[in-house]
């Protein structure tokens, strides 16, 4: 059969994302993908939402904001949530969401079969999937401090 262009997408054509700030929290997530906080369950269940990290990255707050970006640095890990089933259109607002001051990369994340305490002791990591990040552009608009 050949394949034509013009067919619908199947499952298996979703992107996954690494979240690490607002976007953990499924609420914001919905919010931003679907313009309500609660959507009906069958738009909930195509998406799924694991604990992660994400190694040789640093997670920041952004001077003078309360959301937080990343960089790389191979001397820390960022703990965030590992999401599946996230369509064009939902990456599409996502790019809108994050803006400018990020850039979107594919990174590759550890999903954690086990979440320590706040400093990460006690994690037991597992499988290791590829997921895109919001990246923030400008480390000097960063904080010193995670």
């Amino acid at each position: 059969m050949a394949n034509n262009s013009t067919q619908p997408k199947s499952d298996e054509d979703t992107h996954c994302a690494f979240f690490y700030g607002t976007l953990m929290a499924p609420e914001v997530f919905f919010s931003v993908c679907y313009n309500n906080q609660e959507v009906p369950a069958e738009i909930a269940k195509r998406h799924t939402f694991t604990s992660a990290i994400l190694h040789g990255y640093c997670r920041r707050r952004v001077k003078y904001v309360d959301y937080p970006g990343i960089t790389p640095d191979e001397k820390h890990q960022v703990f965030g949530t590992y999401a599946t089933g996230l369509t064009d259109a939902n990456v599409r607002k996502l790019d809108i969401f994050e803006g400018d001051q990020y850039e979107r990369r594919t990174v590759k994340v550890k999903l954690l079969t086990h979440v320590g305490n706040a400093k990460g002791e006690g994690n037991v990591e597992g499988m290791e999937r590829s997921a895109d990040v919001y990246v923030f552009r400008d480390p000097q608009d960063l904080e010193d401090k995670e």
